[in-house]
């Protein structure tokens, strides 16, 4: 029989459901501790359209070698793997990669750039602020690459710091490292070689070192990048590669 005072009694609290919601609140808190720590803001936006993967390298690109813990570092074992994520995603139509980097090791940027390049996916490069040095070869390794009106790129020949074993192998090595970046440069945009070595050698630009510093519109104009423009515009064009590729099919 069904009884009334029942209802008037205080019902007994699941101690697994009250844990449960505890544990949740705990990781909501945690997920928005870190959202305030890498993006100085809680509650970042998540971007709702699958197809396309937006790619950040920034600072200086981390190598073999950890670098400085002062200095902002995109570490090439981080992208590597996303990249391969995004080609194994049939969901995935297109990247954008976001640049803003002062260069750094040779052979990881060399790596990231050759993994760009060889994607199925559309990718669209857009240099914001900086893509210097080792920055060059990743803002010319997607289908089409934009670059800010007021962002810059400097070109120079390869070089180090530290100890150097000086003999004729050193020199040769750095001929060979010279000469594929030259190359996938070249196989990866419009500038032909006379030009792009003569803007890696000029001495009126920089004080203390050789190479050119190419703002906005300059490297478009020599052939680097593709066309000045922001993030709009890199968006638009990667979006209409990928429906040009979905009618090809």
């Amino acid at each position: 029989m069904y009884n009334r005072e029942n209802d008037n009694k205080p019902k007994k609290n699941n101690p697994r459901n009250n844990r449960d919601v505890d544990d949740k609140d705990k990781e909501t808190q945690i997920e928005e501790i870190e959202s305030i720590k890498q993006m100085g803001a809680p509650n970042m936006p998540v971007n709702s359209s699958k197809e396309i993967q937006c790619i950040t390298i920034i600072g200086e690109i981390e190598g073999h070698f950890v670098g400085n813990p002062q200095k902002k570092s995109t570490k090439y074992e981080h992208i590597i793997p996303m990249l391969y994520s995004v080609e194994e995603n049939p969901e995935i139509k297109g990247v954008l990669v976001i640049l803003n980097t002062v260069g750094g090791d040779v052979e990881a940027g060399l790596a990231m750039a050759e993994l760009l390049n060889s994607i199925s996916k559309k990718v669209v490069t857009l240099v914001l602020g900086g893509s210097h040095s080792i920055g060059v070869p990743l803002a010319t390794a997607g289908d089409y690459s934009f670059i800010a009106p007021t962002a810059t790129m400097v070109v120079h020949p390869i070089r180090t710091n530290g100890l150097v074993i000086g003999v004729n192998e050193t020199f040769e090595y750095f001929k060979k490292m010279q000469e594929r970046i030259t190359q996938f440069i070249i196989r990866t945009s419009n500038i032909e070689r006379g030009k792009l070595e003569k803007l890696m050698n000029s001495r009126d630009e920089l004080v203390s070192d050789v190479g050119s510093v190419l703002i906005g519109k300059e490297a478009v104009q020599c052939g680097l990048i593709d066309e000045v423009g922001g993030l709009k515009e890199a968006l638009s064009k990667l979006k209409l590669l990928i429906k040009e590729d979905e009618n090809k099919e």
